[in-house]
């Protein structure tokens, strides 16, 4: 177990980050929900978070673990695509706010660039411009599909699906997509809970490709975004690049922002304001970003 330390949020702390950033050689980001948030997206932060973007959901009293799950497309799957095909729709239509410039930015000036992990299932990251080839999508996409069953390991783009849903119900009032293989049904390429169906070969080659540029960086700062502890997949990430490849840690976040050590960043904010206090120390160009990298790999 890390020793956590809190790090309040004054101008010493956003100083650090920035020093962090100055001092890195590859940029991992790590994105948890609070990313998604700032751009618009609902937060699903316990019940009433939760019913509060699906009240048809409280009515039912169907909490957001069981209508996240392979048991809801069996059981009733105009409802699950009426929640699914929402969010959908929802996330084809967000904007991205600038923190995700900011990132690209920094990232572009950094000898081994920048890598993203993220549980978010959104799709944000590529819709900002972000490489494909660098994001690891750890929970899946919402933008891919695979057979419910499943029939077979494939997975496929989810373009050609147009959920039409009735909101106030949540549920989908044309076909949900099939299988183009057996004919069943088909279901986001997305880990659900109690999912023992889903297909993540995916996500396991972002993961090896995420893991050979890892190997080769040697000062890597993590920027951590709207990750909490009560799904931990982020924080396991976060924690993993700090003890193997001797990272430094910069944890954005209004709760819980404590940060393994005094020499790691915790901010007490959302990840959008977070990210622009940041920018404003570095400046508009962030001209010195990546200079230990730059040396590092000259040498």
């Amino acid at each position: 177990m890390l020793d956590a330390c809190s790090a309040p949020l004054d101008a010493s702390a956003v100083e650090r980050a920035a020093s962090l950033i100055e001092q890195a050689d590859a940029l991992i980001v790590a994105a948890g929900a609070g990313m998604g948030v700032d751009s618009g997206l609902p937060d699903f932060r316990g019940k009433d978070g939760f019913w509060r973007a699906y009240p048809a959901l409280r009515d039912a009293q169907i909490d957001f673990y069981n209508i996240a799950s392979p048991a809801a497309f069996r059981s009733t799957p105009e409802r699950a695509w009426g929640f699914y095909g929402h969010r959908l729709a929802l996330y084809r239509e967000t904007v991205p706010h600038f923190g995700y410039e900011l990132l690209q930015r920094w990232g572009s000036q950094m000898f081994h660039g920048l890598s993203v992990f993220t549980s978010n299932v959104d799709g944000q990251f590529q819709k900002a411009g972000f490489d494909q080839a660098h994001i690891h999508e750890c929970h899946g996409s919402l933008h891919h599909l695979q057979c419910l069953e499943p029939c077979c390991e494939n997975v496929w783009l989810a373009d050609g699906f147009q959920p039409d849903v009735d909101e106030p119900e949540c549920r989908l009032r044309n076909p949900p997509p099939t299988c183009p293989h057996c004919g069943g049904l088909a279901r986001p390429n997305v880990l659900m809970f109690g999912d023992g169906g889903w297909i993540d070969r995916r996500s396991a080659a972002q993961q090896n490709r995420q893991n050979t540029w890892l190997a080769a960086v040697t000062r890597p700062i993590v920027i951590e975004l709207g990750a909490g502890t009560a799904i931990p997949s982020v924080r396991h990430f976060s924690q993993r690049v700090i003890h193997e490849f001797g990272g430094r840690l910069i944890r954005i976040n209004p709760n819980e922002y404590a940060v393994p050590t005094r020499l790691d960043a915790g901010l007490k904010m959302g990840a959008a304001d977070g990210l622009v206090s940041i920018a404003k120390v570095l400046g508009p160009s962030g001209a010195h970003l990546g200079s230990w990298g730059t040396m590092a790999g000259a040498n």
